[in-house]
């Protein structure tokens, strides 16, 4: 089949599934404390999921990631990865792998690896007990530590995704950027955007630009660009005195825009083209209204991709937000 080509010739090869809006977590920046989950009725089934990502995966996407909500948190999970790790062992998949906050991962990650899973982010904001228990208002780090090592005892490749947040883990960079070198984990800073409610919480406040980051990092590392990609928007740098990589995700600092070569599938069968904006398709309608054509949701795919935008709008640089979404993160799972 052709491949799928937005309007301003990117090609889009890579595909990131909310399976679930829930979490055992309430990360204050990407959900509110008391969140109203949707009714099972409403979510896709794992079967309409599998049917869905393998449309994709026929129209070129060649790389998966599976994310949430926390995404272990959903009932049969398992299957569904055994379902997409066909596509790896046909040689259609190059990748598939998840976002997780690690709670779950002590009891998948051996299950993951064997259905052809080889690397794993694990969003860890802070190694301080009281932080996490503030940013994720649930607590719990040491289950989330243990599922690091579980993770790497079943042979993942692990990169912890810190999103930075002034204020509040600023003074951890260099314990951070040394944990995870001591492990032989790569680490890779998110500057926080403005999406969801954010009536109790300040982004502004919370921004700490990445430029700002990385020359706290030089007043200590010596940091060499590289090329190394992953298929995301990070960009990559060695720390010559450990040798690890530190990646930075800059949509406000340094958008990526113009390499954007994914779209975000959520667990109700909405496609959004872009995270910075509301713009969406329903590709549940003719997923349920052709139950035996595909052909229909490979045209709904290809209308929607005609729609994707050159870019998002979050901009903190007037000291006010701009560009500001309203779902939240959990929603798309970032």
């Amino acid at each position: 089949m052709q491949p799928l080509i937005d309007p301003f010739a990117r090609a889009i090869t890579y595909l990131r599934v909310s399976v679930t809006d829930r979490c055992d977590f309430r990360c204050v920046y990407c959900m509110a404390e008391h969140m109203e989950f949707l009714p099972k009725k409403e979510l896709l089934t794992l079967e309409e999921l599998d049917r869905l990502c393998t449309a994709f995966v026929d129209l070129g996407v060649r790389k998966l990631r599976i994310t949430g909500g926390e995404p272990l948190v959903r009932r049969n999970i398992m299957w569904f990865f055994e379902r997409m790790g066909r596509h790896l062992q046909s040689g259609d998949l190059e990748e598939l792998t998840l976002t997780t906050n690690g709670s779950q991962l002590r009891r998948f990650a051996q299950q993951l690896a064997d259905v052809g899973v080889k690397r794993v982010n694990v969003s860890l904001d802070t190694l301080d007990e009281k932080k996490f228990a503030a940013i994720t208002r649930w607590g719990r780090l040491a289950q989330v530590l243990d599922g690091v090592d579980a993770a790497q005892e079943a042979g993942l490749h692990v990169k912890i995704n810190a999103v930075a947040l002034k204020g509040t883990n600023d003074d951890e960079i260099f314990t951070l950027a040394e944990w995870c070198a001591s492990r032989g984990m790569d680490l890779t800073f998110i500057e926080v955007m403005p999406m969801g409610d954010l009536g109790n919480e300040d982004r502004l406040d919370q921004y700490y630009a990445l430029d700002q980051l990385r020359a706290d990092l030089s007043a200590r590392y010596t940091l060499t660009d590289i090329p190394y990609k992953t298929g995301g928007p990070a960009r990559y740098m060695r720390v010559e005195e450990t040798g690890q990589r530190i990646g930075f995700i800059t949509p406000l600092t340094h958008n990526f825009c113009e390499s954007c070569n994914r779209v975000r599938l959520t667990c109700t069968g909405q496609l959004y083209m872009c995270l910075g904006q509301d713009d969406d398709a329903n590709l549940m309608r003719p997923l349920r209204e052709h139950p035996g054509d595909d052909a229909p949701l490979h045209a709904a795919i290809r209308e929607a991709i005609t729609r994707k935008p050159k870019g998002h709008d979050f901009d903190y640089s007037r000291q006010r937000v701009e560009g500001e979404v309203a779902r939240h993160m959990s929603v798309t799972g970032g």
